[in-house]
């Protein structure tokens, strides 16, 4: 029995020793090490062996891309109006060592620079333009963070902002302007179109008195060739042999039927000097 107990104990003791001595590191991970208290090493993905009970992991980070809350904070514009601002940091680990040594807490400082830099940009500019250049104080915050962390071994990729909050007393004024800017479109849409079915109406009535004048002279034009053509056949007749009897005959008739009209409608008849 002792000797199953020294055996069992043995085992204990080898399995820690193993325990100190071998280190497996994940994918996307850094270990830093430190030996007597003092920065030995930083260990990255894979099988690594320690020096046991000398060689500690003091730290360890994962180089994966992660995003930080930022809480909401107040911001006054440039034009005095208070606004609620939060948001979300995106960063990634670039030197565990640096990550490890260079800041206490390192969310902790990452969000207070976010919160700081945000609120600065803020007063730069007015309410208008904060909700307009959302973009640009994102790149804004972006670049000055980042700046400010390269000497904690990371990178900040991108901020993003998440909810501008106005106070209620600008959110109804705001309201009210998007409801008259609204009513203004209207009007104005209403007025265009008002404005065009005039011009529609003023375009169709001239096209109509241009297709009607075109009508007249086009009838005038034909009715004066069919004049001219019938002239032209009448004086070809008169000119043939018999001609000057056919048209003496003619115009008899039209006489006597003229002079019938007249018995027809008084009773006195006016006759010619030369009846014949």
């Amino acid at each position: 029995m002792e000797n199953l107990g020294f055996a069992a104990a043995g085992v204990i003791i080898v399995i820690l020793i193993f325990k100190n001595i071998i280190r497996i590191v994940p994918q996307n991970s850094a270990y830093v090490i430190e030996r007597l208290g003092k920065y030995a090493s930083t260990l990255e993905a894979g099988l690594h062996l320690l020096v046991p009970f000398i060689d500690r992991v003091a730290y360890k980070h994962s180089l994966k891309e992660f995003a930080i809350d930022v809480p909401a904070q107040q911001a006054i514009t440039k034009d005095n109006v208070p606004l609620g601002v939060d948001g979300v940091l995106y960063l990634r680990i670039m030197d565990p060592k640096s990550a490890s040594y260079g800041v206490e807490n390192l969310r902790f400082a990452i969000t207070q620079l976010a919160q700081t830099t945000m609120r600065a940009e803020i007063g730069k500019i007015s309410l208008d333009a904060t909700f307009e250049s959302r973009e640009g104080i994102n790149a804004i915050v972006t670049n000055a963070i980042d700046e400010a962390s390269e000497a904690w071994g990371t990178k900040v990729l991108r901020y993003e902002i998440k909810d501008i909050s106005p106070p209620a007393t600008i959110l109804d004024e705001m309201e009210k302007q998007m409801a008259a800017e609204r009513q203004r479109r209207v009007a104005v849409t209403t007025s265009e179109g008002y404005r065009q079915a005039q011009i529609n109406e003023a375009e169709g009535d001239q096209q109509a008195t241009v297709l009607r004048a075109q009508g007249l002279a086009d009838a005038v034009e034909i009715e004066a060739s069919a004049r001219a053509s019938a002239i032209t056949t009448i004086s070809a007749a008169i000119n043939t042999e018999g001609g000057t009897t056919a048209v003496a005959q003619q115009l008899s008739e039209q006489y006597i039927a003229a002079f019938e009209k007249l018995a027809r409608d008084g009773t006195v008849v006016l006759l010619p000097a030369d009846a014949s």
